[in-house]
């Protein structure tokens, strides 16, 4: 899959909606808190812990990450790229 055509699945699923910065930090605070509350581990949230749910967790938050960044009108590879070129920086 490329970057392009996971934007598209998202805007087809999602539609033409395009969200504000703070609204896409409410929902990536969502996401963040079902990862840590799947780290906490309470035993309320056992039933939930397993690969696929984590696994899951991961990919919304890469999977929605992609469409917020088109949201705020940035290219998302442009992003991605911008990204990785400071984490290489970074590690150097």
């Amino acid at each position: 899959m490329d970057i392009k055509n996971l934007l598209q699945q998202g805007r087809e699923i999602w539609g033409g909606q395009k969200l504000d910065l703070s609204q896409i930090i409410v929902r990536l605070g969502k996401v963040f808190g079902d990862i840590c509350r799947w780290e906490r581990d309470a035993p309320k949230d056992k039933n939930m812990h397993n690969d696929d749910e984590l696994k899951k967790e991961l990919g919304n938050i890469i999977f929605s990450t992609i469409r917020w960044c088109d949201d705020l009108g940035y290219d998302p590879e442009e992003c991605l790229n911008i990204a990785i070129n400071c984490q290489k920086n970074f590690q150097k």
